[in-house]
């Protein structure tokens, strides 16, 4: 199981190189269920694994001139605020048994898996049904909504240990007329900086295999580098859909999971 989960860290990196993002949703459930770390943990560590290797692929992007450190400013601090305010203030106080109604008992680490199987969904339909409407632009900048969606992917990436890049790239297109690529590299810019706040401001960073960590990570940045090499001689909007529909099966998965066999 641990090296399939070695793989899934390499797979990781490869679906953010060839095809400018997504790989980071699949951390969670390979740290949950391939590595037998609990759900709190594994969304600490997957911010860390995000964080380290979306700055890479901002760094790429950065060196062409596809990151807008304006608009990254503009769209995460108010980030970086919910994500601080998640992982100090909200989930170090949610009781373990998180929803006693009757015979209805869900425990926090339930809870989390499931809000994370839902938000694989959201991403998986995403990208099957591609991006159709993104060029849909406003006449003019419209910094209070993008100020509104950043307090809302901080929320997520706190909360789940997801980078939310499916809905920072519509946000940057659709309500600051950016171009596609300044749109991806500011986004990886962006969620580079949140996973890494996000995984600093967590409280039991102190019990981190740091040695497993260091190579989980080290693999996704090889996958990475091979994908961003495979990604100049294949389409990543052909690999999208295919891609979409293996997270839209994990997410049911764990749905059905942690409802009907917890």
């Amino acid at each position: 199981m641990e090296f399939l989960g070695y793989f899934f860290a390499l797979l990781i990196g490869l679906i953010l190189g060839i095809i400018g993002g997504g790989g980071s949703i699949l951390g969670v459930p390979v740290f949950v269920y391939l590595f037998k770390i609990d759900a709190i943990s594994a969304t600490t560590l997957s911010l860390f694994v995000v964080g380290v290797v979306s700055a890479f692929g901002a760094i790429g992007n950065a060196r062409h001139g596809n990151v807008d450190f304006k608009t990254a400013l503009v769209f995460g601090i108010p980030s970086v605020f919910s994500i601080i305010f998640v992982r100090k203030i909200i989930l170090p106080h949610l009781p373990e048994n998180l929803i006693n109604i009757g015979e209805i008992h869900i425990q926090k680490n339930v809870f989390i898996l499931v809000m994370f199987a839902f938000l694989m969904l959201l991403s998986s339909i995403k990208m099957i049904i591609g991006n159709s409407n993104i060029e849909t632009r406003n006449s003019s900048p419209q910094y209070p909504l993008l100020i509104t969606q950043g307090l809302a992917v901080g929320m997520i990436t706190g909360m789940i240990g997801a980078g939310g890049g499916f809905l920072i790239v519509p946000a940057l297109v659709m309500l600051l007329n950016l171009e596609m690529k300044k749109a991806i590299g500011t986004s990886l810019f962006i969620i580079s900086i949140n996973s890494l706040l996000g995984f600093v401001s967590s409280e039991n960073i102190s019990s981190i295999n740091w040695e497993f960590l260091s190579i989980f990570t080290f693999i996704s940045i090889i996958g990475l580098i091979i994908g961003i090499r495979i990604s100049r001689k294949i389409d990543g909007k052909k690999l999208k859909p295919a891609f979409g529909w293996f997270v839209l099966a994990m997410g049911i998965y764990i749905i059905i999971k942690e409802v009907f066999f917890h």
